[in-house]
């Protein structure tokens, strides 16, 4: 397994635009972390556009996308989730959400016909979002005594983990974040110091 994924940065929405036979296709991609954060900003969009004929989405989450769903809101089965969820997958990302807010122009459009507005709404939303690669991280919390200090910030220095938190006393007390690649080695050294 890898330890390292790609999505879109957060803060950034990516919008797209699509049009056929006067029916508009919003699309919007976000960076999410959970399904609660995509369920919110699903019904935000629900909310907003609450005069459009449907709010179709897909979303991936986790380092592997093992969760996911697509959601055809009315649509014709697999009209519009799926090719959404497509392109996210094409694309090689994940914790992300695209919304396409459909607002019906009178005239039908067909299966074939909506799987392309769709996808390339998500496609086109997809191009005016940044990616970014992310590492999946470790968290590892070390105790040591105060004489230890040298030793442990020369490791932290040579292998550079983000610390979350520190607190220096008598007994010390670190937490770190570090590449899950490279946790066991950051393990193993620390507990080194603790037998030297």
């Amino acid at each position: 397994m890898t330890d390292k994924y790609t999505t879109i940065k957060e803060n950034c929405i990516g919008e797209g635009l699509y049009t056929e036979k006067r029916s508009k296709f919003l699309a919007f991609a976000h960076h999410v972390d959970s399904v609660e954060q995509a369920m919110e900003i699903i019904q935000s969009y629900r909310k907003k556009y609450y005069d459009a004929r449907h709010c179709c989405y897909a979303y991936k989450i986790g380092p592997e996308g093992e969760e996911f769903r697509a959601n055809d809101d009315g649509e014709p089965s697999s009209t519009a989730g799926k090719p959404i969820l497509g392109q996210i997958t094409s694309n090689g990302l994940t914790n992300i959400l695209i919304c396409v807010v459909r607002y019906y122009g009178g005239v039908n459009l067909g299966t074939g016909g909506l799987i392309v507005a769709y996808r390339t709404a998500a496609a086109e939303a997809l191009e005016h979002s940044e990616t970014e690669e992310r590492y999946v991280e470790n968290i590892i919390t070390y105790s040591f005594t105060y004489p230890m200090m040298n030793d442990v910030m020369r490791i932290l220095k040579e292998m550079n983990p983000r610390i979350i938190s520190q607190q220096f006393d008598n007994t010390c007390e670190l937490t770190l974040s570090i590449r899950k690649s490279m946790a066991e080695e950051l393990r193993t050294r620390l507990k080194k110091l603790s037998f030297e």
